[in-house]
């Protein structure tokens, strides 16, 4: 992000407005802002501006809509002098619960995403929380650095998400996985599932950790004072490695 972004000021080369919708509007505290940014500032740096006053945003990473000068936009369009943007959550009809599955390179926020998942319908809300450990191998382990085939991976945790509200009946599941490099204690995966009782709740989770960590391209590189090693990784199931052939339309 430019350094230097913050509220309007003379010393920034341009200065926006920014309008905020809906649940976004209760989360930023402000239906809208003023905002001085730097030169080269994108909707992506004012975004982080943003989700950095209320980590509640983050939540919704996935599922809002840009519009700059009253138009849809990508997170990577530049700003200028005067633009007018705003953050639009779903439109009526749709949900305020946090996308079914996200990858992120930042750190995990637990509780916010709980407080925006939970819904007064929901009698049991159970968590998984994958943290990185100070030990592995019987060696003391410095940190942890995750890849991913990102496209595919997020591709899958979204069929397991989809698959776990039919297969256990639960109302709504989060499934989010941080990349990059991850100190001691940090979280690398968590698993939510809300439902209206705990044990489909539990069950659900349970299944989607395993699953996830059997299914999806995700890989963990583990760093120690003496070198480093790719973790072994769990095998994967029969129904991967030899997929049914697709069925031919013709027959």
């Amino acid at each position: 992000m430019p350094a230097g972004l913050g509220k309007a000021d003379t010393l920034f080369a341009m200065q926006v407005r920014v309008l905020f919708f809906g649940i976004l509007k209760d989360i930023a505290g402000r239906s809208s802002d003023l905002l001085g940014l730097p030169e080269g500032a994108t909707l992506a740096d004012l975004l982080q501006h943003y989700e950095s006053e209320a980590p509640r945003l983050q939540a919704f990473r996935q599922s809002l809509a840009i519009s700059l000068n009253r138009e849809y936009a990508s997170p990577d369009s530049c700003l200028h002098d005067q633009d007018e943007v705003a953050l639009l959550p779903p439109v009526s009809g749709g949900h305020s619960s946090p996308p079914a599955a996200s990858i992120v390179r930042e750190t995990i926020r637990t509780a916010e995403l709980m407080s925006a998942m939970q819904q007064p319908e929901d009698g049991a809300l159970a968590v998984f929380e994958g943290i990185v450990r100070d030990h592995s191998r019987n060696r003391r382990t410095l940190y942890l650095d995750y890849e991913a085939y990102e496209p595919m991976a997020l591709a899958k945790m979204q069929e397991l998400a989809k698959e776990a509200r039919q297969k256990f009946a639960v109302r709504q599941v989060a499934l989010v996985h941080r990349l990059g490099r991850l100190q001691i204690g940090e979280t690398s995966v968590l698993v939510a599932v809300a439902s209206a009782h705990r044990a489909p709740a539990f069950d659900a989770c349970r299944w989607l950790i395993d699953t996830l960590k059997r299914t999806v391209p995700i890989w963990k590189k583990e760093h120690f004072e003496d070198g480093a090693v790719w973790a072994d990784g769990e095998p994967f199931p029969e129904e991967v490695l030899r997929p049914a052939a697709p069925r031919d339309p013709g027959r």
